[in-house]
């Protein structure tokens, strides 16, 4: 197994973020940026939306353009902070990645998975990708408020 933390600490605003933008999209997936400080624990400060671009479906799979991933740099850069992931969500699914998921992540992110049953959001949870590629190894969340001068979006 790879040097992946314990855990992530989620600030609560970056939690309702997501949970609204997987409630205003669905039934379709919704994709965003995870920012803040690379810590250990890593601590997410910001939910970044993201637009879906996926040609293949957006119900079943979300594509990030190679421009909204600079974008998201560039405002974790900003904010002196770092880009520390993505998120997405599973309509009507568990919180666990498929298969096109695992296919489709890349080493040293955090994957944070919401899901969204009936429109309802259910429940959030962390997955970092193992050094091999082979699995990603769920992570637990921390629900953090928001910490007082920090950065918020």
């Amino acid at each position: 197994m790879n040097d992946r933390p314990a855990s992530v600490s989620l600030s609560s605003p970056a939690l309702d973020a997501i949970r609204r933008h997987g409630q205003e999209t669905y039934p379709h997936e919704c994709c965003g940026a995870l920012i803040g400080y690379a810590e250990d624990p890593p601590l997410i400060l910001v939910a970044l939306p993201l637009p879906n671009t996926t040609e293949e479906g957006p119900r079943r799979r979300f594509l990030i353009r190679p421009s909204d991933y600079r974008e998201a740099e560039q405002a974790a850069r900003s904010a002196e902070l770092s880009l520390l992931g993505f998120y997405h969500s599973h309509p009507d699914h568990p919180a666990q990645p498929s298969q096109h998921d695992l296919d489709h992540a890349w080493p040293n992110l955090h994957y944070l998975i919401a899901s969204v049953q009936q429109s309802r959001f259910e429940v959030i949870r962390a997955w970092y990708l193992r050094d091999d590629r082979s699995a990603f190894d769920e992570l637990p969340v921390t629900v953090v408020p928001q910490l007082e001068g920090s950065a918020t979006r």
